[in-house]
Order: C-alpha cells, then structure tokens, then sequence
C-alpha cells in the first residue's frame, strides 16, 4: 500500500534526486515500510532539517524531525512510503513459486521509483541502501531506470541525507502502524517487546496469542522460521490431498513439474481405485474443492 501525501510543483523541473531505505525487515511482527524522500540537488544536504540515519537517533528525535522538519517543508522536501503487510510477506515467502524478501524489497524501491515518474517528477539521480549484493541491485535498476543516475550503497542511510530522510520516514510510520494495529482476530496485549525473533518476550507473546486452528493473527509473520517451529509445537497437524496433479489451468514451473512427478511416483504404488483424490468429510458435505487463480 503505497502512501504519498503530496508531490508539490517544484518536483517537476529542474534535477531532483531521491533516497529509498526501508524499516522492518528483521522483525517477526509488523509491517516492512519503505521510505523515498526527494528534494532538489541544490538542497541535497538537507542541513537544516537535522536528518540522520535513523538507526542513530531517539524514537522521539525521530518524530519530531518527521512533524516539525519533514511534513511541514513542502518547500524543501517531499515523501512517501509503501507499507508492506505481514500476511503480504507471509504469503509470497511461503507460496510454492517463492517470492523472497530481497525481491519483495526490489520491487517495492522500484514501485516508489516509478510513482514519481508517472506523477512527472524529474528524477536524475536516486539513492538505495542495498539489498543483496550491491553491485547486482544497482545492475538491475539502472536497466529498468535507463535515465537516472543509480547509485546503491551498504549503510547509505548513514551516506546521504536524503535516504537518512528516507529512513525515518519508514521508521516512524512503521512504528506508529505496530502501535495503532488493529487486530481482526480478536483482542490481544500489546506487550511484544521488540518484535524481533531473538526477544523472549516477543516469542511468549507469540505463544500467547496462538490458535490451534489458525495458528496466529495476521500481525505474525508466518514465514520466519520461529513462527514455523512454533506451528509445529502448538498447532494441530493437516493433511492436505492435491486433487490438481496436471490440471491444465496450473501455470508449469520446474517446481511445479518436480512436484507432479513425485506425487505421480507415489501414485503409482496405489492401486487404480485407490489413486483417486479423497476429502475429509467436511469438504464433502460443504461440497469444497481446490481451486486455483
């Protein structure tokens, strides 16, 4: 979900350079948020509007930076962020044609990138913290982005004032997220500690809110291997019976292929009347059958 509260006027003439960082990608809670800020290269030292890498800075200088030198600064500089759901980050790392948090990072850089453009701002350079190996990540956008000027950098929150701008934009609007979260499922504690993997009292606030069913609210990333080791303790067991081996409709990937076959070898030690896919008895009688998009 993309968030761009204004692109003033100034954006579209002259050079206007942009940094790109992101907030939240260790945790296993909460949202992963990117963050671009653009300004004019005149103005690319930013000096006056007390920007650094947020990393370095209080939750409080953080805010007030963002309220009193950021939002108000129309004249000067210009954000936005793309707010990226735990269930989104879930469902792609855990999907059988996997789609990893590297490229899920790309292509969210590359989305904001290209919101500017297509509102006509005049992007000569951009800025990128680097995901993966640097020198790949910058390959990549300088041929998707022919005309601007990549330049992608470990630790570039720290390098360029306007990625440090970047950064604290996703940094407090992530962190405002996790505390305003609304939960679908119910009514829960918001004692979760840091939200990393590694904190005890993230991992008992976990344990605490689980479901034998449906395992943990959406707040929960799925796919981070804390989250799968408690499924397997806590949550019950489910066989699943593929009734769409060679279905025409399923896109063919070597994956997909792979995973034919070895069902098929295994079918092949059934006897005919026997290879057939079954349902429990719930999908008979609500009449429920796999269905893919």
């Amino acid at each position: 979900m993309k968030l761009v509260p204004y692109i003033d006027e100034w954006a579209k003439s002259g050079e206007i350079i942009a940094g790109i960082d992101e907030a939240g990608r260790g945790p296993v809670l909460g949202p992963m948020v990117y963050g671009i800020a653009w300004c004019r290269l005149k103005d690319a030292d930013l000096s006056d509007t007390g920007v650094a890498d947020s990393k370095t800075l209080t939750d409080e200088k953080r805010r007030s930076i963002l309220k009193d030198n950021i939002i108000p600064r129309r004249d000067l500089i210009g954000w936005g962020i793309d707010v990226l759901h735990p269930q989104l980050i879930s469902t792609g790392m855990l999907a059988l044609d996997k789609y990893n948090l590297n490229e899920l990072s790309h292509d969210s850089a590359i989305g904001l990138i290209k919101h500017l453009l297509d509102n006509d701002v005049k992007l000569s350079r951009v800025y990128l913290d680097t995901v993966g190996p640097a020198e790949k990540y910058e390959d990549k956008l300088n041929k998707l982005f022919p005309t601007i000027e990549i330049i992608v950098r470990s630790k570039a929150d720290s390098l360029y004032p306007i990625v440090s701008a970047a950064s604290i934009c996703a940094k407090v609007s992530r962190d405002i997220l996790v505390e305003k979260w609304r939960f679908i499922e119910g009514s829960f504690k918001d004692q979760w500690g840091s939200g990393y993997p590694s904190d005890p009292t993230t991992k008992s606030w976990i344990r605490g809110v689980s479901n034998p069913c449906f395992a943990f609210p959406n707040f929960v990333r799925f796919s981070w291997s804390t989250v799968e080791e408690l499924i397997k303790e806590l949550c019950w067991t489910a066989t699943w019976q593929d009734t769409i081996i060679g279905s025409p409709k399923r896109k063919r990937t070597k994956l997909h292929q792979q995973q034919d076959e070895n069902n098929m070898s295994m079918l092949n030690f059934l006897t005919p009347s026997q290879n057939q896919p079954t349902h429990c008895a719930i999908m008979k009688d609500l009449k429920i059958q796999s269905v893919l998009f």
